[in-house]
């Protein structure tokens, strides 16, 4: 990921020197679990500790070899003697990459998870905030009945709680090392060395695999990743609708000295919220990447390791910068109720159309001939520009049926949030 979407925290984890360090630590710990069990001599794993990492070295190796793994082998083996011989026994490339791979993907969704932790607080804040915060709600884009506008940011911490358990649980498939050799067979050492390596560095192991752990397992993770990344970019494009000129109930935050436009001075864009879209995409093309990532021939070919260097780090970055930058949106977002009330009255009172529907509907008639009744008043409001409520107090079919009093208690907005503490109470808030 380039350097403007990269958090710091985030992008240590991916960092070259950092995947260096970790391949070096799992062949200590190779070490370890074979003097652990007398399969070479004490002190080997000692001596390796003592080697250094030299990533300038590591490249200038490389571009000889062509070949990342062996020229980190070479890197660290002058430094550490006789303990060299012992150095990746029986190891394949892949036994390192995967389980660092694993081990990454744990460290970095663990960053992930508090970030999305911190985002969630900011959207119950809101939830709650807003509760009794009247606002229209629109299907199609078109005023449908009262809303509040507290519904919205509890729809949204609703699912982002929902998402984050997803991606907590997905850790034990998807953090999942390999050490087990050339093609999976454990040939050359005991799958008890798997075990001890994958315990010491917190990740699961795979019970069967090739040359590497499936792809299956990463192409889930992504897609889970791609999954929180569109919910974000669901609510990016609800405040994006709302911060409208025409709209304007709510508006992202714009700082101080910002510039909305090198052209028009009077700009101010919802350019966070757009750039969490343009991401968000980014996330669902990678998660496909991941699926195409599953088909290898035989025992593995390499055809998936070029991309997964691209969209493992990719996309945990990715989605780590754009729920950091929403917590910012939200923790600082303009809400304006007034406007919502303005807006509200726009449609003149045809939102309570359903209401008196289902009122004629009590008093006996038939649904179609209600609905046709009421349809009728509606066209009439629209077409003539008049108000709902005046003119159902003045048709004969409706007030045949309902009294000026029925009428009057109808065009109440707060009654369609009587049940509104009980969503809340179902949501846990």
């Amino acid at each position: 990921m380039i350097e403007r979407y990269t958090p710091k925290e985030i992008g240590i984890v991916w960092s070259d020197e950092e995947k260096f360090r970790r391949f070096l630590k799992i062949e200590i710990l190779f070490c370890q679990a074979l003097e652990k069990f007398k399969e070479i001599p004490q002190g080997v794993s000692k001596k390796l500790e003592k080697a250094k990492i030299s990533l300038s070295r590591i490249k200038k190796i490389e571009a000889k070899t062509h070949h990342d793994i062996v020229a980190f082998l070479k890197s660290i083996s002058s430094g550490i003697g006789s303990a060299a011989s012992y150095l990746h026994l029986g190891l394949t490339s892949s036994d390192l990459l995967d389980t660092t791979l694993a081990w990454q993907i744990k460290d970095a969704t663990e960053i992930i998870l508090q970030d999305l932790d911190l985002l969630m607080k900011e959207v119950q804040s809101k939830a709650l905030k807003y509760k009794d915060t009247l606002c229209i709600a629109r299907t199609h884009g078109v005023h449908a009945e009262s809303y509040a506008l507290g519904l919205k940011f509890l729809y949204f911490y609703n699912d982002l709680k929902e998402e984050r358990r997803l991606l907590k649980e997905s850790l034990n498939y998807t953090a999942c090392g390999k050490i087990s050799g050339a093609v999976g067979t454990f040939a050359y050492f005991e799958p008890k060395i798997e075990e001890y390596i994958c315990k010491k560095i917190g990740v699961s192991f795979a019970p069967i695999s090739t040359q590497i752990v499936s792809r299956e397992r990463f192409a889930y993770y992504l897609s889970i990743l791609s999954l929180i990344g569109s919910t974000l970019e669901r609510f990016a494009t609800e405040i994006r609708h709302l911060h409208r000129n025409e709209v304007n109930e709510v508006k992202e935050p714009f700082y101080k000295g910002q510039k909305g436009s090198s052209a028009m001075p009077h700009k101010q864009n919802p350019i966070i919220c757009e750039r969490i879209c343009g991401l968000a995409r980014v996330l669902r093309a990678n998660s496909l990447v991941a699926f195409e990532n599953i088909n290898l021939w035989h025992e593995r070919d390499i055809s998936h390791s070029s991309a997964e260097r691209i969209i493992l780090p990719d996309s945990t970055i990715a989605l780590d910068y754009i729920l950091r930058k929403f917590k910012e949106v939200i923790k600082n977002l303009t809400v304006n109720p007034k406007n919502m009330l303005r807006n509200m009255e726009l449609n003149r009172g045809l939102i309570y159309s359903q209401k008196i529907l289902l009122k004629l509907m009590g008093k006996g008639l038939s649904r179609m001939k209600a609905y046709d009744y009421v349809q009728d008043v509606s066209l009439k409001v629209i077409n003539e520009n008049s108000n709902f409520k005046e003119e159902s107090r003045k048709d004969r079919q409706i007030r045949k049926y309902l009294s000026k009093e029925e009428l009057d208690e109808i065009f109440n907005p707060y009654e369609y949030l009587k049940n509104i503490d009980k969503i809340y109470k179902r949501v846990g808030l």
